[in-house]
């Protein structure tokens, strides 16, 4: 990991962390290797965020910096991180920047920056950027007179996008009553017209962000307000979306929780049948519960397997043609159709599945059973994290306790890239067991590292 990227961007408190100075020297940098890269002088940059009352004055520091090296920028406002990934592939733009900082609370923000081909930027670019903002290995090349970059809007372009998700269902999806929670962020500005395009009675939850409620009690962070809203006022299902819409986690008809892993087996059985699984694989992350790679045998489908973010799952797609991935937490990638993780676009493709079936959303999602799991989160600094890795008491009562479910479950302990935690997941067939061996696990975490309730820190999404 980099000093300032993570798997997807930089992420910290906005005017803190994430500060004003370093916004402008990233859009500085960014556009000096994407300038060289293209070999042009005037770079043109996309430019999205959330709805965190931060994006003004980031979005602001951000073009300014840009600017000041010649770049120009097209603003999109708010917008969803998949729609800037999808616009600037599909325009004559040579980079992009989303601000956001997806499912954290309003306070945190984040810089994240797309290429031309819609995919985030590589490593080496990445790298190139901290070398430049934190070594100075270069001056900003700052522009003059008639050479300094431009700021025009672009309003009309997220047309492109919403019109593109609509696209991907054959068919109208009337008949279906869905509950949409958009969690006050950027779903807000597209989800409505998205679904309006396609027919289906939808009833949009959360779309009335203020600049401090994006997350807050709702969407996909806390899915059990939605599950019961649903039950409720009986719906054929609810899909919710996070801060900046690039993830979506469902629930069905009685209200239970229909996660990533669900969702991907359900495209995945889908697929198959169609004859549209390109390579017969699905590819999901250490992460996904020990009940999908049951299903997935059951199924004859083969499971790649790759580090948590979506980033890793994308590169293995890339690498090998796959068609279909993503996290449990509901990161998922439609090849056919996105560079990227687009929890709206998860959402049409849900509905079309479930109205296709002819089902009820719960028996739809009944293929794979889910094995219970429980998480625990530690409070750690930077040290702490690197630590968990190879801390030789850590390791060893780690594998004293996996060895106790003798096979049949599993523990993973791994640095959060996203939050100031170590992560300890413990799966298994027995609820009290992996209960107890969670909490064992993370006293063996406090006990060898420390407990750091005041850490802080630039943090990666």
């Amino acid at each position: 990991m980099g000093r300032i990227f993570g798997t997807d961007g930089a992420r910290g408190v906005a005017n803190t962390e994430i500060s004003c100075t370093l916004a402008m020297d990233i859009g500085r940098a960014a556009a000096m290797v994407v300038a060289r890269d293209h070999k042009k002088k005037r770079p043109v940059f996309l430019l999205g965020h959330d709805t965190r009352i931060s994006h003004d004055m980031l979005e602001s520091a951000i073009a300014a910096g840009l600017c000041s090296v010649g770049a120009d920028v097209v603003t999109l406002g708010t917008v969803p991180t998949p729609a800037v990934a999808y616009l600037v592939s599909h325009s004559d733009a040579d980079a992009a920047i989303m601000l956001s900082a997806s499912h954290n609370p309003y306070e945190f923000n984040g810089i994240k920056i797309f290429g031309s081909e819609g995919f985030k930027l590589t490593d080496e670019e990445e790298f190139e950027i901290e070398e430049i903002v934190l070594d100075h290995v270069l001056p900003y090349d700052l522009k003059w007179n008639d050479e300094l970059g431009t700021i025009r809007s672009g309003e009309g372009l997220v047309e492109n996008y919403i019109n593109h998700i609509a696209s991907t269902v054959s068919g109208d999806l009337s008949g279906l009553k869905v509950a949409a929670d958009c969690a006050n962020g950027s779903a807000s500005a597209t989800a409505s017209q998205i679904f309006r395009k396609l027919g289906a009675s939808v009833t949009i939850l959360n779309d009335a962000p203020n600049g401090i409620n994006i997350n807050d009690r709702c969407g996909s962070t806390h899915i059990d307000v939605l599950g019961q809203y649903v039950k409720e006022n009986g719906f054929d299902l609810g899909v919710a979306f996070d801060g900046d819409a690039d993830r979506c986690l469902a629930v069905d008809e009685n209200g239970e929780l229909i996660d990533g892993d669900r969702l991907i087996a359900i495209f995945a059985k889908q697929m198959k049948q169609e004859g549209h699984l390109a390579n017969n694989t699905a590819v999901v992350t250490i992460m996904s519960n020990m009940g999908f790679f049951k299903f997935a045998q059951e199924e004859g489908i083969h499971v790649e397997k790759t580090g948590v973010g979506d980033r890793y799952v994308l590169q293995n797609m890339l690498e090998h043609g796959h068609c279909i991935g993503g996290e449990q937490s509901g990161h998922i990638i439609f090849r056919e159709f996105m560079t990227t993780g687009d929890g709206q676009l998860t959402a049409v493709q849900l509905m079309a599945a479930l109205k296709k079936s002819g089902k009820k959303m719960s028996e739809l999602a009944s293929l794979m059973k889910v094995y219970p799991q429980v998480i625990r989160n530690v409070r750690a600094d930077k040290e702490m994290k690197k630590m968990v890795k190879v801390d030789a008491g850590v390791l060893k009562r780690q594998q004293e306790l996996e060895d106790s479910m003798q096979g049949n479950g599993r523990i993973l302990v791994r640095p959060s890239g996203t939050e100031p935690l170590i992560r300890i997941m413990v799966e298994g067939s027995q609820q009290e067991q992996i209960a107890r061996i969670a909490e064992e696990m993370e006293q063996t975490i406090i006990e060898r590292l420390g407990y750091n309730e005041d850490c802080k820190g630039l943090e990666r999404i």
